[in-house]
């Protein structure tokens, strides 16, 4: 008696799956005929346009992102004081220079 009830409640349960089943194939179904329907609408203009802004938007919000970086972490003064002024003072040590010391003195009347 047991096992035929035991049976009884296997059987529902793999009923329940295949209906589970059916209707998971059915919603992919439609799924594919609506998405297939939005890529044949044509787009207009406007569309098309905001597109372009958003991306106009995008990179001049990266630019912004970039430079607010630069400020915060003040990496405009790091680049000059530990690249540009050793290159800088490297290069101005080695020009020649009139040393005023080495001219004579000389009072005229």
């Amino acid at each position: 008696m047991k096992k035929t009830m035991l049976d009884k409640a296997v059987r529902k349960e793999s009923r329940k799956l295949k209906r589970l089943k059916k209707a998971q194939k059915i919603q992919k179904r439609v799924a594919a005929r609506s998405s297939a329907k939005r890529s044949t609408k044509k787009r207009g203009a406007g569309c098309k346009v905001l597109k372009v802004f958003g991306k106009i938007f995008a990179l001049l919000a990266a630019l912004y992102a970039a430079l607010f970086a630069v400020f915060f972490f003040d990496l405009d003064g790091k680049l000059m004081y530990y690249v540009v002024e050793p290159f800088l003072v490297k290069h101005y040590d080695k020009m020649d220079r009139k040393n005023p010391l080495d001219m004579p003195y000389e009072i005229k009347k």
